[in-house]
């Protein structure tokens, strides 16, 4: 038997089965595990014991989920539904106790763990932050395929469940409660107490009212399933993300009949991961794993952060750190610039806490402070003021000798080298670059940029420091815009030019969002700030080889900076872009997509052989959560060598050829193509009008 598990029982009959993955801060459902679960779930049945508890020995959460690790590769579906099948065993084993079982909950209960907790009788939760509940999998392209399709509906109602699946997103523990995803939600300490009580006198289970079981009716399911699907199709077109479609097929066609939906959630979730979108999927998950593994929180511990600059950039980052409970002090001599970063962060704080008193609490964390006392006492110092270097010098120059020896000193530039920043510091090798992108509150990602004389010791408190801001820390070497900017700016330039040479610059988006992107290239600079965009292009003129489009200078010259001036390439209003209609009977260059996408994947190719960052999983997972490349396609590089390396090549040169020599294919390509190559496929001009 393996040691992931143990139980014991108490003198009242009740057993306390805990799941403690050895070697592991979390507890996963592999294989083995779900093994040794079966085999004391029949050894404890032989006990006839007064009830059951599931919990978790593990400070940090319930149960993550089933091992995402292996299902990664899983190309047959038969085996995928073997597995399957197994589990809806072992699930029904649990379901089917002569005596009640009941899942005690604290912290993250996701997945196949909220799964196995509906298996149960009843269901506890803590009533703590960290609780969350819910079903993810339709992240990683899938949907419930361990029975939860066919508990939650059965224990929410159609819609509750329907949306907590198609949603992807969690819940605490209140809202649990409130909609009988639980049966209590208590304060930790009573966890063991509530459930030692439930199962003294088991209360009936919690049925869903007649309103939420109607929409699972024979005639009304239809109905339900095509407004579902219309809702979902702005975000995840079917094409693209086909778990969410399929998990309304499987419930339209087999609600109320319990057997005929575990067959269904078999065959269907075991067709979806083996296919392309899920396995991709699943790879943009473990990248994210990969760099969460890069930050480690216990080298170092920040408690108090002092950001300087309270721009939108600094507010933003200031807040965030507050979010995360740093104590934080923002620094800017503009008092009506630190009162406007007090109103947003209230705001954000709300959104986020919900409950007045966090909210409180987050808020006096948050100290505006004009006069930079707060530099002293800080762990982590961040200058996130304007982007120029001799100012930045400037104010490096002012802050190292106040700021203690033990603490992160970090730039927030989005593109200046770190050692033209470190120049004149007594201890330039302490200096780190922490490149945040915007808005903070919702890009993951957060660049560590170093140097070859970076002290190892610093680089390593900047990533423990991104993780303890619950963001994914990217070692990216100091060069001209480092990874995503670098990688960026050629795609926004190309799509400037399109527009110079008259493409209407709503179809060049369109091209942009057909491939998968969130927004299209041209709104994207608006949102920047043309400005901005500018200024960084002339940086990195000379590393792209490429003359920047005299439209964008002309905007800039004309008082069109996008979004922030109410006019850029598009006008705005209300915060939203005013696109106008292509001319009618305008056709759009067959080479659109290419053009665009092509520009981003060749320069990610560039960054590789540079050795911007380590490899090229590195150079997809910046791209990923730097820039809302589409999950789907699982990273520009991973998706080039997908559609052949060689087909990627000759699209370059024949665009090169059309074109111009700004389009050339980048010479790292031939050595990341493989021996043997199938078909060539082009994505890239794929439904572009």
């Amino acid at each position: 038997m393996s040691t992931h598990l143990h139980h014991e029982r108490d003198p009242d009959g009740i057993v306390w089965l805990y799941f403690d993955r050895a070697g592991a801060g979390a507890n996963v459902l592999t294989p083995e595990i779900l093994e040794d679960f079966d085999h004391r779930l029949v050894q404890i049945a032989q006990e006839a014991p007064r009830g059951l508890v599931i919990l978790s020995d593990k400070p940090a959460g319930f149960i993550a989920g089933a091992d995402v690790h292996g299902f990664a590769g899983m190309r047959d579906p038969a085996l995928a539904a073997a597995h399957i099948r197994r589990v809806h065993a072992i699930f029904q084993r649990l379901e089917s106790l002569a005596f009640p079982s009941l899942a005690l909950i604290h912290g993250y209960c996701l997945g196949g763990g909220l799964e196995l907790a509906l298996a149960c009788a009843y269901r506890i939760a803590s009533d703590e932050p960290e609780t969350r509940l819910g079903f993810p999998e339709v992240r990683l392209g899938l949907f419930p395929g361990y029975g939860g399709t066919v508990r939650s509906t059965r224990l929410l109602g159609a819609l509750p469940a329907l949306e907590m699946m198609l949603s992807g997103r969690a819940l605490d523990a209140r809202s649990a409660r409130r909609l009988g995803l639980v049966d209590l939600a208590v304060p930790r300490r009573q966890l063991r107490e509530a459930a030692h009580r439930l199962l003294q006198a088991p209360p009936p289970r919690h049925r869903p009212r007649l309103l939420r079981r109607l929409p699972a009716t024979a005639p009304l399911r239809p109905l339900v399933a095509a407004l579902l699907a219309r809702r979902l199709a702005a975000k995840a077109p079917p094409e693209y993300y086909p778990a969410p479609y399929a998990l309304l097929g499987h419930w339209r066609r087999h609600a109320g009949r319990p057997l005929h939906l575990y067959r269904s959630e078999t065959r269907e979730v075991a067709r979806l991961i083996s296919g392309d979108t899920a396995q991709n999927l699943i790879r943009v998950f473990l990248l994210q794993e990969r760099l969460k593994s890069l930050g480690d929180r216990t080298t170092f511990i920040p408690g108090r952060a002092h950001v300087v600059g309270a721009g939108v950039m600094g507010r933003d980052i200031a807040a965030w750190c507050a979010l995360q409970g740093l104590q934080v002090t923002l620094e800017d001599l503009d008092t009506a610039a630190l009162g406007r970063a007090m109103k947003h962060a209230d705001g954000l704080f709300r959104r986020r806490l919900k409950d007045p008193l966090r909210v409180q609490a987050a808020l006096d964390r948050f100290q505006p402070d004009p006069r930079g006392r707060g530099v002293e006492g800080a762990d982590l110092v961040i200058e996130a003021i304007f982007e120029d270097a001799a100012a930045k010098q400037a104010l490096f120059a002012r802050l190292e000798p106040r700021v203690k020896p033990s603490a992160v000193l970090a730039s927030n530039t989005s593109s200046i080298p770190l050692e033209t920043l470190a120049e004149g510091l007594e201890r330039p090798g302490r200096l780190l670059g922490l490149h945040f992108f915007n808005p903070v509150a919702r890009m993951p990602l957060v660049e560590v940029v170093h140097t070859p004389g970076t002290d190892p010791e610093a680089l390593a408190q900047g990533l423990a420091c991104v993780r303890h801001l619950d963001r994914l820390p990217l070692p990216v070497r100091s060069s001209p815009g480092f990874l995503v900017n670098r990688i960026l700016l050629p795609y926004l330039l190309e799509a400037v030019t399109l527009v110079e040479e008259g493409v209407p610059a709503p179809a060049v988006d369109h091209a942009a969002t057909t491939f998968g992107m969130p927004v299209g290239p041209i709104e994207l600079a608006d949102r920047v700030g043309l400005d901005i965009c500018l200024a960084v292009g002339e940086r990195l003129a000379a590393t792209l080889g490429q003359a920047l489009p005299p439209l964008l200078a002309g905007q800039v010259r004309a008082g069109r900076l996008g979004r922030k001036s109410g006019a850029g390439f598009y006008a705005w209003i209300d915060g939203r872009a005013r696109k106008p209609r292509s001319p009618r009977g305008y056709r759009v260059p067959a080479d659109l997509g290419e053009r665009l996408i092509l520009r981003l994947v060749n320069e990610a190719m560039a960054c590789l052989r540079e050795g911007v960052v380590a490899d090229a999983d590195l150079v997809d997972a910046g791209v990923l959560f730097g820039t809302g490349f589409p999950p789907f396609r699982g990273g520009p590089l991973h998706d080039a060598r997908a559609q052949g390396i060689q087909a990627v090549e000759t699209r370059l040169e024949r665009l090169e050829r059309r074109h111009g020599h700004h389009i050339h294919a980048d010479p790292g390509w031939p050595g990341v193509r493989p021996a043997r190559q199938g078909p060539a496929r082009c994505p890239w001009t794929r439904n572009t009008p």
